[in-house]
């Protein structure tokens, strides 16, 4: 690790979410990091309600997956009725066997969930976590970021980081003390959101299954969430006051068609209006936004918090290289560009969904049912929360493109001779280039050469038919072996991140591809 005359090598504003795995991230990676809150304990009620088998990879490279598993439950499909009652499309995961590994959607309950990442990350020997305090000033040289903090006891300090993230959610004091102002993507309702502990007897009342109710009398959502928790997501009218809306009275007027409050114990009622923002810049010098200080977007498919953690799974990697000498500040330009680009068409089509949820005029909302219904023949179809999420589409990618380039790439499970288990835990993570193990290409000795001075893991994945050797692995469910048929390659360079650099179906076109990555990654100042 390259020397630094700075305390710290990140700073970490914002120990949520996404903040704790950011910490958790550096901490993996052995980097001097300073996490930093105002709040002294997490929040007790539920605020992020889903999570997708993407951040759930994430969390069991890093080893806390099972300590939050206990919290989490399927997301189950939503169903979505118009306005008059009637079925009109589900919104669902993706089938199995699951491309991740993972049951695609889940729920949470968010309290445990993020103690548990809180805790994970201040396990790491070269974490330092700060509670209660909050940072009042910073200002950057060439050197690093000098940053001034206050904490809770009126205590003031002075610290330095090489860089900083600021994970301190929509109304960053970092974003506003930097002046970056957010791109509008122009979508602003007032919602009123309602989290429940619903009596067991009463819960049969309820939908089994998540549901959208589009009437345009009142759009509703109903999330089924972990145990006996319920939320409804409920749009509020024109002349309604949001603080009043917020009081038990209020709410319970609003639940009476589906419960009493006898039958339920009220756990949160907060009024938000949701927004689709993403921030002008992403990183200004030596300090970085993410999560909610870098975007907002409306709930629709559950997407907030797995935002914010994709950010900063994209950008530590790279602050990794940077700060080892491995590569130039120029790199994390492209967190910025990867981030942004994806933020923006995933935002896009989540106000899109909610656009049609949002619908108040009855003869537009009739229409709308209409249009739905026939893009399913008459009959109301199913698409997946998972093909609404987009790839990468520009940035640290294979100049070649392909339609691969900037997608996931999968994880089976894999026989070994203990038992079956999840790819990345045999054969681990970082930069990879994984081979299909069915064709002869694969044992070119050539291929693991040239990998290794690119700094490639080389992972050979062959059918569970086929025979292991000492340098490959078996995969159960023929989910690689599928991905190769169908983008038609037999070899893809992999990011630390998991998404797909490049592919291809050649060694001399897997050879380009490898001194290309070479080239873009090497140490530009």
């Amino acid at each position: 690790m390259a020397a630094t005359p700075n305390e710290f090598q990140v700073l970490v504003v914002g120990f949520g979410p996404s903040g704790a795995v950011a910490t958790s991230l550096l901490g993996d990676r052995g980097i001097r990091t300073l996490a930093i809150d105002r709040a002294r304990s997490v929040y007790d009620k539920p605020r992020a309600i889903a999570i997708d088998h993407e951040i759930l990879r994430l969390l069991d490279n890093l080893g806390v997956a099972e300590r939050v598993r206990p919290y989490l439950a399927p997301f189950p499909a939503s169903q979505h009725f118009g306005a008059k009652g009637q079925l009109i499309r589900r919104i669902d995961m993706v089938g199995e066997p699951y491309p991740l590994g993972y049951t695609p959607s889940m729920v949470f309950t968010q309290p445990p969930v993020e103690a548990e990442l809180r805790a994970h990350a201040r396990s790491y020997p070269g974490v330092t976590v700060r509670l209660g305090t909050e940072l009042t000033g910073l200002s950057q040289t060439e050197d690093g970021v000098t940053i001034h903090l206050r904490d809770d006891d009126g205590a003031v300090s002075t610290v330095t980081a090489d860089y900083v993230i600021a994970c301190d959610g929509a109304s960053s004091s970092v974003r506003q003390q930097l002046g970056i102002a957010f791109e509008d993507l122009v979508f602003d309702e007032p919602w009123l959101v309602v989290d429940l502990q619903v009596a067991d007897a009463a819960v049969g009342k309820l939908p089994e299954t998540a549901a959208q109710f589009c009437d345009p009398a009142r759009p509703t959502t109903f999330i089924v969430g972990p145990g006996l928790h319920r939320r409804f997501e409920i749009m509020l009218l024109p002349g309604e006051d949001p603080r009043v809306m917020e009081q038990p009275d209020q709410v319970w007027r609003l639940l009476r068609k589906w419960l009493t409050p006898d039958e339920a114990t009220l756990w949160r009622a907060a009024s938000y209006r949701f927004h689709a923002l993403v921030a002008a810049e992403w990183r200004r010098g030596r300090i970085l936004l993410a999560g909610d200080a870098a975007h907002q977007q409306p709930p629709f498919i559950g997407q907030g918090m797995c935002q914010g953690i994709r950010d900063v799974a994209n950008l530590v990697w790279k602050l990794d290289r940077v700060l080892q000498g491995q590569s130039g500040a120029e790199l994390l330009d492209s967190y910025g560009e990867e981030r942004g680009g994806h933020v923006r068409e995933l935002t896009s089509r989540i106000k899109a969904i909610g656009e049609v949820i949002c619908e108040r005029d009855p003869h537009a909302a009739e229409a709308r049912d209409a249009r739905i219904l026939a893009e399913g023949n008459g009959e109301p179809r199913t698409i997946t929360r998972q093909d609404i999420v987009p790839p990468l589409r520009s940035g640290l990618l294979a100049s070649v493109p392909h339609a691969a380039n900037g997608s996931l790439f999968p994880q089976p499970w894999v026989r070994t001779e203990t038992g079956r288990r999840l790819l990345d835990a045999v054969c681990g993570t970082g930069w990879r280039v994984v081979l299909d193990g069915r064709h002869a290409f694969a044992a070119d000795p050539a291929i693991e050469d040239q990998a290794r001075g690119s700094g490639l893991r080389v992972i050979r994945i062959g059918a569970v038919d086929g025979r292991a050797t000492a340098d490959s692995v078996l995969e159960e469910d023929g989910i690689v072996a599928g991905w190769f048929g169908r983008h038609e390659c037999m070899a893809a360079i992999v990011r630390p991140d998991h998404y797909v650099y490049g592919v291809a179906a050649d060694m001399p076109a897997l050879s380009t591809m490898m001194s290309d990555l070479t080239s873009r990654l090497k140490v530009i100042s």
